[in-house]
Formats: structure tokens, C-alpha cells, sequence
């Protein structure tokens, strides 16, 4: 069972605000592994991986929202993602993205070196891309 106080959470890129609102928990990746926030976690940042992070709310409902690299700012009361590029389930487009996983699958298979760190990141982009986006269909 998750906590029930909650916390604000900003996901932001270059480019917009995608998300700003009140989370009871936050589930997200780091380069150094899984963490989870709650309301009062101690001070923090960190290095973002690519993941699908999970965010919690009042009301028992969940939503996973992209996010590819960036770094994670933990305060008291206030958490912000400042993501390199991020998505919610209902902007990501499921055909493009599989798309993309495929290309990347391609490119890995003929890849060298950084060419290979490349396709494989586009291939992890690509896959939690639609993760997120498929999730949007079970709302």
C-alpha cells in the first residue's frame, strides 16, 4: 500500500511542462538503480536512466509517462524531473514507435562501436516508449 500524503511533482523537458501535479509516489530509475519517492524523502539528485516512471495518486490510480535521461531533484514537498525528452501514454504514437524499435534492432545488428551505443539507446527509447504508450489503452 502506498502512502496517502502527498508531494508535487514536475516532469519538464527543453521544450514544455509535461507534467506538474500532486503524486502520492513516485517510482522512477536511476543510473544507479530503481527508487522510490514518497512525500518527506530526504534531499536528493540524481542521474535519470530510460525508463518508464510511475507516478501514484490520491485516488489509487496510476500513470507511466517516458522519460529518457535527465536528472532527478528531490526536496521535501517538491520533486522535478528535468527529463531530456519525455511523453505521457496518450501522446506517444504506438505504430512510430515500434517503428523505431525496429530501425534500432537493425542498426545494432550492423552496428560498431558508437554506432552500436547509439542504436542501443534508441532501441531502450523506443521500447519504453511503448511501454508507456500501450499503457494508455488500459485506461
Amino acid at each position: 500500500m502506498y502512502p496517502t500524503r502527498t508531494f508535487h511533482l514536475d516532469i519538464v523537458t527543453p521544450d514544455r511542462k509535461v507534467f506538474s501535479g500532486e503524486v502520492v509516489f513516485l517510482s522512477t530509475r536511476t543510473v544507479e538503480g530503481g527508487l522510490g519517492i514518497a512525500a518527506n524523502h530526504l534531499p536528493l539528485v540524481a542521474t535519470l536512466d530510460i525508463h518508464a516512471a510511475a507516478l501514484h495518486f490520491p485516488d489509487g490510480s496510476r500513470k507511466l509517462v517516458s522519460v529518457c535521461g535527465g536528472i532527478l531533484e528531490v526536496r521535501r514537498d517538491r520533486v522535478t524531473i528535468l527529463a531530456e525528452a519525455a511523453e505521457l501514454p496518450e501522446e506517444i504514437d504506438l505504430d512510430r514507435a515500434l517503428r523505431a524499435k525496429l530501425e534500432a534492432e537493425k542498426a545494432l545488428q550492423k552496428a560498431r562501436d558508437v554506432e552500436y551505443t547509439r542504436a542501443e539507446l534508441a532501441l531502450r527509447r523506443a521500447l519504453v516508449r511503448l511501454q508507456v504508450g500501450s499503457s494508455a489503452e488500459g485506461d
